[in-house]
């Protein structure tokens, strides 16, 4: 189900492989979704449109649908009904991605229960992949070969500051600067600092407990990095500003952001060269609240996208739309200059624990509990300034809690899954 708000965007129903099995290639059309207009297809586990999903007529019985679907209802399922019947047919579609499952990547211990556990580093220049992943007081790094074979393998506790107590480590990820890479752990004790390969510690922040009360927990969670700064999450709200030399220790502190109610959950950030406003920041916490900052010197709050009693378990920034995750399964498209939502998307059936976003061609990945990860593409009409969403792919991982997800690279040609309890790496690919 698709909804757009205040514009037109556009929708692609893809060919369901069966029931509740991943999306392959095949036919395909694009609909175009009038503004305010909800569209129900049923392609995340069924090959037909049930029932229950159909609008229904004055006098039917039950509370009938929104207006604007009653009143179209017959073209909708009309045209609905025609495109079922093309997809079936299984006529390929130029411009389908088609992932396939390529070979996993063994891990020591299965990944955390938690909301984005995974962490991916794309090298290039030396044909490398690294992969981050939390067990409970360690996380795993591991080195990758283009062909899923780990060539090296380290583990990184968590630093035991006070407490009695064995820390847990609640995040990894790896901030590209742009002078220099730098490896973020945060847990419940405070926040490490590594050079990229965590051979060696640069910083460390011991997290305040005189700020918690007794019966409140201490953790740090959220991480990314914007220009010569990394910002980090915390419990109370707070959202931490490092500034980052050039290279060496000298790590500071430089300000703390105060924006949000409850814990903050998730950061994410774009170059600022890179979008059309000057937004570069956004952040969110456990009741659904969106800010969105400019980074400098001092960072500027620009917007404040409030909730609606769920929590924003993920985030991303590309152009400067902020593409939110919540725990109900939907996924919210936002401007982030002005906060107006754009697009939403009922995209799975359980809390999503995951987004990320391939820059260079605006995809962008969701995944969920309910065992699916989606790819979408993500489009703006220059002329009207609306934005386009088209399902491009959906996978299966049966009998898995997903809990992380990421791109291998910035084109989107590869993603990697983690699970809860799985003891190895998913990946697939396009190539």
């Amino acid at each position: 189900m698709l909804t757009a708000v205040g514009g037109s965007c556009s929708w692609t129903l893809p060919k369901p492989r069966g029931f509740y099995g991943s999306l392959r290639p095949g036919g395909r059309r694009r609909l175009t979704v009038a503004p305010a207009t909800t569209l129900c297809a049923g392609w995340l586990a069924l090959s037909t449109v049930t029932p229950a999903t159909a609008p229904r007529a004055a006098g039917s019985g039950g509370s009938p649908r929104p207006s604007a679907c009653v009143s179209a209802s017959s073209l909708w399922w009309r045209r609905i009904r025609r495109d079922l019947a093309i997809l079936e047919s299984g006529k390929p579609t130029r411009g389908y991605w088609m992932f396939r499952r390529q070979r996993s990547i063994p891990l020591r211990g299965s990944a955390a229960a938690l909301c984005n556990n995974l962490s991916v580093l794309h090298l290039p220049v030396c044909n490398l992949t690294h992969f981050g992943v939390v067990h409970g007081p360690s996380a795993q790094l591991l080195s990758v070969a283009p062909e899923g074979v780990p060539l090296a393998q380290r583990q990184l506790h968590a630093k035991e500051g006070a407490g009695v107590s064995s820390p847990l480590i609640t995040q990894v990820h790896w901030c590209a600067l742009p002078f220099r890479v730098l490896l973020v752990l945060t847990s419940h004790r405070g926040i490490q600092m590594y050079e990229s390969d965590g051979s060696v510690m640069v910083y460390w922040h011991a997290l305040d407990s005189r700020d918690a009360s007794p019966v409140q927990a201490m953790f740090a969670r959220g991480i990314a990095s914007c220009g010569h700064f990394i910002c980090v999450g915390m419990w109370s709200g707070r959202v931490l500003v490092f500034d980052i030399p050039a290279k060496g220790p000298n790590i500071v502190l430089s300000e703390e952001l105060a924006g949000h109610p409850t814990s903050v959950t998730d950061i994410a950030s774009e170059p600022a060269q890179e979008q059309d406003c000057m937004a570069d920041v956004v952040t969110a916490d456990d009741s659904g609240l969106l800010c969105v900052w400019r980074s400098g010197p001092e960072f500027k709050l620009l917007t404040r996208i409030p909730g609606f009693g769920v929590p924003c378990t993920s985030v991303q920034l590309w152009k400067g739309i902020a593409a939110a995750g919540y725990g109900n399964g939907q996924v919210r498209l936002y401007e982030t200059s002005t906060g107006a939502l754009h697009v939403q998307i009922n995209a799975h059936a359980r809390a999503i624990c995951a987004l990320d976003l391939a820059p260079e061609v605006g995809k962008l990945l969701s995944a969920a509990e309910d065992t699916f990860v989606h790819i979408w593409k993500l489009s703006k009409r220059t002329e009207s300034g609306c934005t386009e969403v088209e399902h491009c792919h959906g996978e299966c991982v049966p009998d898995t809690q997903v809990c992380g997800a990421r791109f291998c690279d910035p084109s989107g040609s590869s993603f990697a899954v983690t699970g809860y309890d799985l003891a190895e790496i998913l990946r697939f690919s396009s190539e």
